[in-house]
């Protein structure tokens, strides 16, 4: 490889993060001269055309990768296009209720969700949450036709479904995937176990009906804190007296202990004395 090629393998672009809606994924956008800060809105582009976004990280130096060009901010938003954005959600607003109106007309099992206008006017994307398949070719035309642009409709599940409409959550606070969560990831059953709740799922189940996505954010630490501790039906000896592990509390670091006896007690950490093979 030249100097020259190397040159461009490893140069420096002026990056910054953008996103396009609140609690929305961070994109990498090539600033190029642009002095951005954070809080500007940038016209930038997308696989699916322009967007307008928001700068939520200030620019920084970083390398690229040159094999795949990067997605660039075309320009800073001025006026116009701050006011071209309003109109589009000014339209938003009257194509989701024409299409809720076509959609009870065909007794269509599906629930708006929202509507989404492309910047530059070429389309519209409906997002609709529903229990199974629906045929909607009939009001695509439709919409089409009387919206005069592209139609697109997109199904979504019910944790994307809560992230659009926002709420508030049984904490009081606003719904984290609606507010700053961008990626919550996986939340099972097994993450409450592990932090010794109940396994009722009315109290687990947040907004959207699923697992509460809060579920993940001590895991870790009850994990590790567990690691500490011998584990349930396993026998040890201490000096309260030698019995078998029926409980852990993982927040105090102790445990109970069913002695040979037939009594309870609890043991810290350092009042076991060693572990017996069963």
């Amino acid at each position: 490889m030249d100097s020259g090629r190397q040159t461009d393998a490893v140069r420096s672009s002026n990056v910054v993060g953008v996103q396009f809606s609140a609690a929305g994924r961070i994109h990498r956008y090539d600033a190029g001269m642009l002095a951005l800060q954070s809080g500007d809105r940038v016209v930038v582009e997308t696989e699916r055309g322009t967007r307008l976004g928001t700068v939520i990280a200030l620019p920084r130096a970083a390398v690229l990768d040159p094999a795949a060009p990067p997605l660039r901010v075309v320009k800073k938003a001025d006026t116009r296009d701050i006011e071209k954005d309003d109109r589009n959600q000014v339209r938003e607003h009257d194509a989701l209720r024409i299409c809720l109106h076509r959609t009870r007309e065909r007794n269509l099992k599906m629930k708006l969700v929202k509507a989404e206008h492309a910047f530059d006017g070429g389309k519209i994307v409906f997002y609709f949450s529903a229990e199974g398949r629906i045929d909607f070719r009939d009001l695509v035309r439709e919409l089409a036709h009387v919206l005069h642009t592209r139609v697109e409709m997109k199904q979504i599940g019910s944790r994307d479904e809560a992230k659009q409409i926002g709420a508030l959550g049984p904490c009081g606070r606003e719904l984290c995937c609606s507010s700053f969560l961008r990626d919550p990831g996986g939340v099972s059953m097994k993450m409450a176990k592990a932090q010794g709740l109940s396994p009722n799922p009315s109290k687990l189940a947040g907004m959207c009906g699923r697992l509460k996505c809060c579920l993940r954010y001590e895991y870790d630490t009850y994990l590790e804190l567990g690691r500490a501790l011998p584990a349930v039906g396993v026998r040890v000896a201490s000096v309260k007296g030698d019995g078998v592990v029926t409980r852990q509390n993982l927040l105090r670091q102790t445990v109970m202990i069913r002695r040979d006896d037939g009594t309870d007690a609890e043991a810290t950490l350092d009042d076991l004395v060693e572990k017996k093979a069963e």
